[in-house]
């Protein structure tokens, strides 16, 4: 127990997964790369409960992240060596199969563990879908943390719930403690991707050495504020850019909702602590909203691509021919799918050396309800044009008889209709009911901007030589963050990169509805595009399904900057 009149030590918390396939040995780097309380493993993006609905309808046993397992084969004798508490979503669909094969896997291992799970996150499965449900909150791993669990599984809960769980379980928070929970939430946030807070997908990599960055940790604090940073001698970085990327990346406005908190982050304050450590403190809290995010997924259809190869002279008429030529083959075979996309990369250069880099791509892809319609008609159109198409006809790989994509639908469900549940260690089932008052959710008033940079000369050059960026998916929606690193670049940055800008900048954004948060702490924008993704990621919608790379098509677009903003080093390079 903490002495009377001293504050409790800070909790150190780590992450070893940011998604189902992350790096295997992270576990272990995490238990031997220096001290930690508590490590914590997100396997679940909404594609993954795709996948492991899926792998539940070949072995209702399944259903969870099985690496997590073999991760643990190799690695929970360490953790019981150190007294480091494991805190995971690796139970996806099944949690409570999971529990019970860490609780068999630990009696063959011979290592004394007390594991504990979480349940309620399932819903009733609508009549066309496979998976079903709600995302929790973090009560559910406190209570189990409480009774004494060395592992805790849960299945769909909020990624930030397995940081606010354990903290609210070592401080003693309570519901009320509202910014102490928005505080852990920010930190949980900044810690669920794994390596993407410590210089991975960073745009500006090159500044550091991120060819294998290490896995972060937050040092929590008892009133909530934290210190974001990595175990010595890791590779990587931890600073205010890395960690305000990460703050950015999916999400919304000001208002970050979950089941415990509503963290305002628009009150976040990023200060520098020393080598690799960023500290976040100020962060506000409101109560949670009446209700909960859901998830279903449902197989959507069926996809098929061929991507054409046109190499050398006459690259537009080449495309054109054989998408004609195409057109035709369906009609005459009567069974055009309901979606044919067509896109042309001139990846081709004049005079160029090798054939590869003489060659454009022209890729289709085409979508129907009907397996039949997007495979053997779209392949046999396809390969029918062989002798008979362009000059060079080649395609990048034999056509395929398609396979079937998967939707996404975030919805809500109101936050008392929904079990929450933890189920201790010794077997006992303790509800976590659900409790308010409640705030319901409404746009922040837009901040005052700074005031604008006074004239003066501009140069046309690539947005990135100033700002950064990182985006990303939330189901069908995409949302792209925009930061400077200092107040004149706020000052420009602020005014010039309106939403008109940004669709005139990114044209495939101008038809939808784009909105703009604006989030002066962090010197940053963060552009919300709704529908860009269509039904969501697994149907593969366009080029780069989750947007992953949309910051960076953003960043390399030419646009006036003043002067006064460009290093001469870096000049050259435009």
């Amino acid at each position: 127990m903490t002495p009377p009149g001293r504050s409790p030590a800070p909790l150190r918390i780590g992450n070893a997964s940011g998604f189902y396939g992350d790096r295997f040995d992270a576990v272990r780097e995490m238990l031997t790369g220096g001290p930690l309380d508590v490590l914590t493993g997100d396997y679940l993006a909404e594609l993954t409960m795709l996948i492991l609905g899926r792998s539940r309808l070949k072995d209702p046993e399944r259903g969870y992240a099985s690496t997590f397992l073999r991760q643990l084969e190799e690695n929970l004798h360490l953790a019981h060596e150190r007294g480091v508490r494991i805190v995971t979503n690796a139970g996806g669909l099944n949690p409570a199969g999971l529990a019970g094969a860490i609780r068999q896997l630990a009696a063959e291992l011979g290592v004394p563990v007390s594991v504990a799970h979480v349940e309620g996150d399932s819903l009733p499965v609508p009549e066309g879908c496979l998976t079903a449900n709600a995302y929790l909150g973090g009560r559910g791993i406190t209570a189990c943390l409480r009774a004494g669990a060395d592992i805790v599984v849960t299945g769909r809960v909020t990624d930030a719930a397995l940081v606010t769980g354990p903290a609210a379980a070592h401080f003693g928070w309570g519901p009320d403690d509202l910014d102490a929970l928005a505080g852990a939430v920010v930190a949980g946030h900044v810690l669920e991707c794994g390596t993407q807070a410590t210089g991975g997908n960073y745009a500006f990599f090159t500044g550091h050495d991120v060819r294998r960055p290490g896995f972060p940790l937050a040092e929590i604090h008892a009133d909530g504020s934290s210190v974001i940073t990595k175990h010595d001698g890791t590779g990587g970085v931890v600073d205010l850019g890395t960690v305000t990327a990460q703050l950015l990346y999916e999400t919304d406005g000001a208002r970050y909702a979950g089941p415990d908190v509503t963290a305002r982050l628009d009150t976040v304050t990023l200060t520098p602590d020393g080598p690799d450590r960023v500290r976040i403190h100020g962060v506000r809290g409101e109560a949670p909203p009446p209700t909960l995010k859901t998830g279903l997924t449902r197989l959507g259809g069926w996809r098929n691509e061929v991507v054409f190869v046109l190499t050398g002279l006459d690259v537009e008429a080449k495309a054109r021919l054989v998408r004609d030529q195409f057109a035709d083959a369906l009609a005459r075979a009567g069974r055009a799918p309901d979606e044919v996309r067509w896109e042309l990369a001139r990846t081709d250069h004049e005079d160029a050396a090798t054939e590869e880099t003489a060659s454009a791509l022209l890729r289709l892809v085409v979508r129907d309800r009907d397996a039949g319609t997007v495979g053997r008609a779209v392949s046999g159109a396809a390969v029918e044009l062989a002798l008979g198409s362009y000059p060079g006809f080649h395609v990048t790989a034999p056509p395929g008889k398609g396979s079937p994509y998967g939707v996404f639908e975030a919805g809500t469900v109101a936050a008392e209709e929904v079990g929450h549940l933890a189920v201790l260690p010794d077997g006992r089932r303790e509800a976590v009911p659900a409790t308010g008052p409640y705030r319901d959710l409404a746009p922040v008033e837009e901040p005052a901007l700074p005031e604008p940079l006074p004239a003066g000369p501009v140069r046309s050059v690539p947005l990135g030589l100033v700002a950064g960026a990182r985006s990303g998916d939330k189901g069908g929606d995409a949302n792209v963050g925009v930061w400077v690193r200092d107040e004149d670049a706020w000052r420009w940055l602020a005014h010039e990169l309106t939403v008109e800008r940004f669709g005139e900048l990114l044209p495939e954004t101008a038809r939808l509805t784009v909105v703009r948060h604006v989030l002066p702490n962090l010197r940053a924008l963060n552009f919300v595009v709704r529908g860009l993704l269509g039904e969501g990621v697994a149907a593969q919608a366009r080029f780069d399904p989750q947007a992953k790379a949309l910051g960076e098509w953003l960043r390399s677009r030419h646009l006036p900057v003043p002067v006064t903003l460009l290093d001469p080093r870096t000049e050259v390079r435009v």
